[in-house]
C-alpha cells in the first residue's frame, strides 16, 4: 500500500489525548492525512499535537465530551465546514477498567459493588459516543459514496472476563454494533471495521503496578499500520471484518490471524457445540 493515499484524507480520532488513539493518529500524520484529534483532556491533545510536528500531515486538536449529543454533532459538522471533508471516523475513546477500580488486576471487581454513576459514565463513553459520533457522521459519508467508520473494541476473553464490569459488556456491544452497522451501509461506499491491539496494551488502562515489565504488552505503535491500510482507498470493499494489530501484515492485509469477520462468528459456532475457546 502507498501511504501517500492519505494525502487530501481528513481522519477524527477520539480519545486521541493519549494511547493508543494517539498512536494512530501520528500514523495517519505519517502518511500525509489532515488529523483532528479529540479527547475531553485538552493538556493530552496539546502533547499529541506537538509530538505531531515535523510530520507531513496537520493535526488539529479538538476538545470533545463524547457523551454529548450537541458537542458530537457540532463535531461532525465543524469538521466538514472546516476541512471540507471527513473521511475517517475512529472511535477509540474509552474508559477502561482502571477507572472503576485502580487495583482491578489483583482485586477484580464484582459487580455487586460496580458504582452505579461510574457504570453509566462507561457506558456512556464506551458505547454512546461511538453511537452518536458515527450516526453523525454517517450521512456525510453516505452522500460522498465513501467513508471509513473504525470502532476499537478488544479480545473475546477481555469481554467475558469476571470482574471486568462493565467495560468487557461496552465493548462486547460495539463489536456487536459494528457488524450491523456494517450492514446498514452495505453498498455506500461506507465501511465499518473493528481494530483491536490483540492483546493488553502498554496504554494508562494497565496500571505500572500491574504490568511492571512493559515489554509484555503490546506497543501503542502497532496500530499504525492497520489504521493506515483502513484509512486508505487500498481497504476499498472491505467491511464487517475486525483486525488484530499484532498479527497485522501489511502485505497480506486480509490474511488470517490479522484479519477475520468482526463479532467472532466463529467463536459463537464454537460455543453452540460447547467449546468457545478465545482465537482472537
Amino acid at each position: 500500500m502507498n501511504d501517500t493515499q492519505l494525502i487530501g484524507k481528513t481522519c477524527f480520532l477520539t480519545g486521541a489525548g493519549t494511547g493508543l488513539a494517539r498512536a494512530m493518529a501520528l500514523g495517519l500524520s505519517d502518511a500525509g492525512a489532515t488529523v483532528i484529534v479529540a479527547d475531553i483532556d485538552e493538556a493530552g491533545l496539546d502533547e499529541t499535537v506537538t509530538m505531531a510536528k515535523g510530520r507531513p500531515g496537520n493535526l488539529h486538536k479538538y476538545v470533545l465530551d463524547v457523551r454529548d449529543q450537541a458537542q458530537c454533532e457540532a463535531a461532525v459538522a465543524n469538521t466538514i465546514r472546516d476541512h471540507g471533508s471527513l473521511d475517517v471516523l475512529v472511535n477509540c475513546a474509552g474508559l477502561g477498567p482502571v477507572y472503576m477500580r485502580r487495583n482491578f488486576v489483583a482485586d477484580p471487581l464484582p459487580f455487586w459493588e460496580a458504582d452505579t454513576e461510574k457504570w453509566w459514565t462507561m457506558i456512556a463513553v464506551n458505547l454512546r459516543g461511538p453511537f452518536l459520533l458515527s450516526r453523525a457522521a454517517a450521512p456525510h459519508m453516505i452522500a460522498r459514496k465513501w467513508g471509513r467508520i473504525v470502532n476499537i473494541t478488544t479480545s473475546f476473553s477481555t469481554m467475558i472476563r469476571a470482574g471486568n464490569m462493565p467495560y468487557g459488556q461496552t465493548k462486547a456491544a460495539l463489536e456487536a454494533g459494528s457488524a450491523s452497522w456494517a450492514g446498514d451501509l452495505a453498498g455506500t461506499g461506507v465501511t465499518v471495521n473493528v481494530l483491536i491491539p490483540g492483546g493488553a496494551a502498554d496504554t494508562g488502562m494497565i496500571p505500572l503496578e500491574a504490568m511492571p515489565d512493559r515489554s509484555k504488552l503490546v506497543p501503542p505503535q502497532a496500530m499504525a499500520a492497520p489504521i493506515r491500510f483502513l484509512a486508505s482507498t487500498a481497504s476499498d470493499g472491505v467491511t464487517g471484518q475486525r483486525f488484530v494489530a499484532q498479527h497485522f501484515d501489511p502485505a497480506h492485509p486480509l490474511s488470517a490471524p490479522g484479519c477475520a469477520p468482526v463479532a467472532w462468528p466463529d467463536l459463537a459456532a464454537g460455543a453452540s457445540r460447547g467449546l468457545g475457546e478465545d482465537k482472537r
